[in-house]
């Protein structure tokens, strides 16, 4: 018997759950399928939120050839052979009245962020002719993974963690289609500990649900969830929870300025096949949200060790990651500049679009200046200190702080 996961994986884009920004209905990516017009995209998102699930139904509803490769066990020549094969379908339709970019294949790359930059420039060539239609999937930024002149012929699309609502539709399809589970007459009694554990992963949600079921209960409730969990720590979950978890540790140990933590953790996730720029990325991060004003050393440093990093690799990277999460876990840290910019963040929202003052603003046209643009401006350089009092809010805003000192 197939998996629970598989049983369940959706055919029809009615069937698919969440995603609504781009699959409800009138949604970018729903237009483009009904449409048959798909342009080559990028599907960035956690785990477990559907994006090889929607790559198949785009092959069922647009009867497309469909490839799939898997960026960890393919390679340059398993690329070339697609393309190959692209053409020589593309040669073959050529008689065709429909245009020759709507019957393009359909190239679904899973991992794609783990593709070298040789393999990603042998796509270059055919999805720029629409030999081929890319459809990519990662977990990964792209803008950190994907090469510039390949995202450049990708629009990048966001697919979000899906939220309880979506977690409890799917939990519903479950006890009422899945023929098996139904058989069981299972009873769910509570769902706290579901959702919990499944941190808004289908695929994380429907594993639970299946070890759960296997191991004979009738009812399911917190207790018999979490026990099962406990008892069974990787049954349902290789590396998702546990990779979240254990970043988790090292970015608190290192905002703690607890080195002897922030190190182990760092061997966890480097004995555990951790990507190196993965984490390179978090000490950036936690360099400006953590440290920032207290010691503006350590993003030059941080930002060192991620371009070291993505030169050496493993086994090398792991002493610049060692040396950067020790100096930072040591240093004073501040969070002034993060905290003052989410305010501002905060109150543009709030206040919209405020005119900026008249002798602030340039003035590069004698209309402009006559309308009194940058009248009364004082420029600091001609005073003493190179300061001078002068307003540099909006009248509104006058009197606000953002930034506030240690």
């Amino acid at each position: 018997m197939l998996p629970l996961a598989e049983r369940m994986r959706p055919k029809t884009l009615d069937e698919y759950i969440g995603q609504k920004h781009l699959v409800g209905e009138g949604a970018i990516l729903r237009q483009m399928i009904e449409s048959g017009n798909i342009a080559s995209f990028i599907l960035w998102g956690p785990p477990g939120v559907g994006k090889t699930t929607l790559a198949r139904i785009i092959a069922h509803q647009l009867q497309r050839p469909f490839y799939t490769l898997s960026a960890v066990t393919s390679g340059v020549k398993e690329v070339r052979d697609v393309i190959d094969k692209a053409k020589r379908n593309a040669s073959l339709n050529s008689g065709l009245f429909a245009p020759a970019d709507s019957r393009s294949p359909i190239l679904f790359i899973d991992e794609i962020h783990r593709f070298s930059k040789s393999q990603q420039d042998s796509l270059l060539g055919a999805v720029e002719e629409g030999t081929i239609t890319l459809v990519g999937a990662t977990t990964e930024n792209p803008s950190f993974e994907v090469i510039t002149p390949l995202l450049s012929r990708c629009q990048v699309y966001v697919l979000k963690s899906l939220d309880k609502s979506d977690l409890l539709e799917l939990l519903n399809r479950v006890l009422t289609q899945d023929a098996y589970i139904h058989s069981l007459g299972l009873q769910v009694k509570d769902t706290e500990a579901l959702l919990r554990y499944s941190g808004g992963d289908a695929r994380k949600l429907l594993n639970i649900i299946e070890l759960v079921s296997n191991s004979g209960v009738k009812v399911i409730d917190n207790e018999t969830v979490t026990k099962q969990l406990q008892q069974n720590p990787v049954a349902y979950d290789k590396d998702g929870e546990m990779h979240y978890d254990i970043i988790s540790a090292f970015i608190k140990s290192v905002r703690g300025s607890d080195p002897q933590a922030a190190i182990y953790w760092l061997a966890r996730m480097i004995e555990g096949g951790e990507d190196p720029k993965f984490i390179a990325r978090r000490l950036v991060i936690l360099a400006s949200e953590d440290i920032g004003l207290a010691n503006p050393n350590a993003m030059l440093l941080a930002n060192t060790c991620f371009d070291v990093v993505n030169k050496i690799g493993w086994p090398e990277g792991r002493i610049p990651l060692a040396e950067t999460t020790i100096y930072l876990a040591t240093c004073k840290k501040d969070n002034s500049a993060y905290l003052a910019i989410d305010e501002a963040l905060a109150k543009v929202r709030e206040t919209g679009n405020l005119p900026v003052p008249l002798h602030l603003r340039n003035a590069p046209t004698s209309l402009m200046k006559e309308l009194g643009y940058a009248d009364g401006y004082l420029y600091p350089h001609d005073y003493p200190g190179h300061w001078i009092a002068q307003q540099y809010l909006p009248d509104e805003l006058q009197g606000i702080v953002f930034w506030k000192k240690d």
